[in-house]
């Protein structure tokens, strides 16, 4: 853990904040350098040209703010006490024990406003009766209004106008913004091209057109979502009274760090074996198939469930947050450690075929080096093979951390997550009546999440694929 003292806060680096926010560096760098290739570039073109799947990789860079949103980590200064502000021995500052991040201080309304226990959603009374004590002295079971939902409403019958009310408000204030997000959008792409010295006037006009009505839509969906939480509960409280809808924002978090710190764990182990097994045969093609193997012949969970037990006994209990990471971060690596065997052996097939065309003999007679030909000949031929799988993990461990948390080894059942969002809601759905939100809202922002990526996933392999290729 990495403490960085300001004036007012003291930052918080979690490891996996720390790698999330390194992969988010190493991405803008591998964009760069994709600027100078034509060949990346050329990609882009054509993907550029599918407006649903810039929709989709829209919809993922959304999830991934979020996620960084709430990757960032602070504590507050303590507040003074009798005037005189709090230090330690050594005179620095005292900070509150409590680590917010900047999405709970976003969302600190949702934080706070936490009920006693079940509300539906835009509900204004308790899901469950409760003995109501009356001025008379006689009790009745009844269910009480709520604490903070529609806590402004004299009667509860006029709960639908007030949504209706609040639901304009929130349109409205999003459609300002959306059009000042258009107007923004269109200038940005104006002025690349006017220091680009580009010829095409009509262009950047219609991709700020594109990009900014992305954002207005978002705009306006935030400010529909913002303007209805100040009195409802969107997405209804589960048992302990806490906001569904928070609890699923937080959980984004977690999907995209076990999706991309696993597959990046995963995906170069597979690269590097696959290519060196059907490249150089023989001896070592042998010891690699005979590696996989091994490994695919141990049934995963409970190889995960080995390794998780020996890391959490390992951890330090005194720090809950730092543990909760621990076992995140683990998780990841035993993952990537285990699912790297499909995407190798499928490498080791399109090798093998790949290094009899005539552009590899023809390097390896002109005295190329071997290390030279795999990465500069083999890899890129392969690497449709690689973003189709890699899209698939991602997806299938994003859906996977949910099956994980059903059975006791996924996340840390104190971190929010969609996993123990839906570990929480099987007995929650065997109640009379059922309370199904919990399990709608982690199955919306997982579908959210793992449909648009599939989509966008295609439309890169599609791209890079030198056999699809039409342009």
């Amino acid at each position: 853990m990495i403490r960085l003292s300001f004036d007012a806060f003291r930052l918080v680096l979690l490891p996996t904040d720390l790698l999330l926010f390194l992969l988010l560096f190493a991405t803008a760098g591998f964009l760069l350098h994709a600027r100078r290739k034509e060949y990346y570039r050329a990609a882009w073109r054509q993907v550029r040209t599918k407006s649903l799947a810039m929709i989709c990789m829209g919809i993922c860079l959304l999830y991934a703010s979020v996620a960084l949103i709430d990757s960032v980590r602070f504590q507050k200064r303590a507040s003074e006490v009798d005037g005189t502000e709090q230090k330690t021995e050594t005179g620095s500052p005292v900070y509150r024990t409590e680590v917010l991040t900047l999405l709970d201080a976003l969302c600190s309304r949702l934080l706070e406003h936490t009920e006693k226990t079940f509300s539906a959603p835009f509900a204004v009374h308790q899901f469950t009766k409760e003995t109501i004590e009356l001025p008379g002295g006689r009790t009745i079971r009844a269910y009480p209004r709520l604490r903070y939902g529609g806590a402004s409403l004299t009667d509860p019958r006029q709960k639908w106008p007030q949504i209706g009310r609040l639901a304009l408000e929130g349109l409205l204030a999003g459609a300002g913004a959306g059009g000042l997000l258009i107007a923004l959008a269109v200038g940005l792409f104006a002025a690349r091209r006017r220091f680009s010295q580009g010829t095409d006037s009509t262009g950047p006009v219609r991709s700020g057109l594109r990009v900014g009505a992305f954002l207005a839509a978002v705009a306006i969906l935030v400010g529909i979502l913002a303007s209805l939480s100040t009195e409802y509960h969107v997405f209804g409280t589960d048992q302990v009274g806490r906001d569904v809808l928070y609890r699923a924002l937080k959980g984004c978090r977690v999907g995209l760090i076990v999706g991309t710190l696993t597959t990046l764990i995963a995906t170069p182990l597979a690269i590097l074996f696959g290519i060196m097994a059907g490249y150089f045969g023989g001896r070592i093609d042998d010891i690699i198939q005979y590696l996989y193997t091994t490994l695919d012949s141990i049934p995963s969970i409970l190889l995960i469930a080995a390794a998780m037990l020996i890391v959490t006994t390992r951890v330090d209990v005194q720090q809950a947050a730092l543990a909760s990471d621990s076992r995140l971060l683990w998780l990841c690596v035993v993952l990537g450690i285990g699912s790297w065997t499909g995407l190798c052996r499928l490498l080791r097939g399109e090798t093998l075929k790949v290094r009899e065309n005539e552009y590899v003999e023809a390097a390896e007679a002109f005295g190329v080096s071997r290390i030279e030909i795999m990465f500069r000949h083999l890899l890129p031929n392969v690497m449709h093979i690689v973003l189709i799988s890699t899209i698939l993990r991602f997806s299938g461990l994003v859906l996977a951390e949910a099956v994980l948390a059903y059975v006791g080894i996924g996340v840390d059942p104190a971190m929010e997550s969609w996993g123990n969002m839906i570990n929480a809601a099987r007995l929650d759905i065997s109640r009379d009546p059922i309370v199904w939100w919990n399990l709608l809202a982690a199955f919306v922002f997982m579908f959210g999440l793992v449909l648009p990526a599939n989509i966008f996933g295609d439309a890169v392999r599609d791209a890079l694929d030198p056999r699809l290729k039409t342009e």
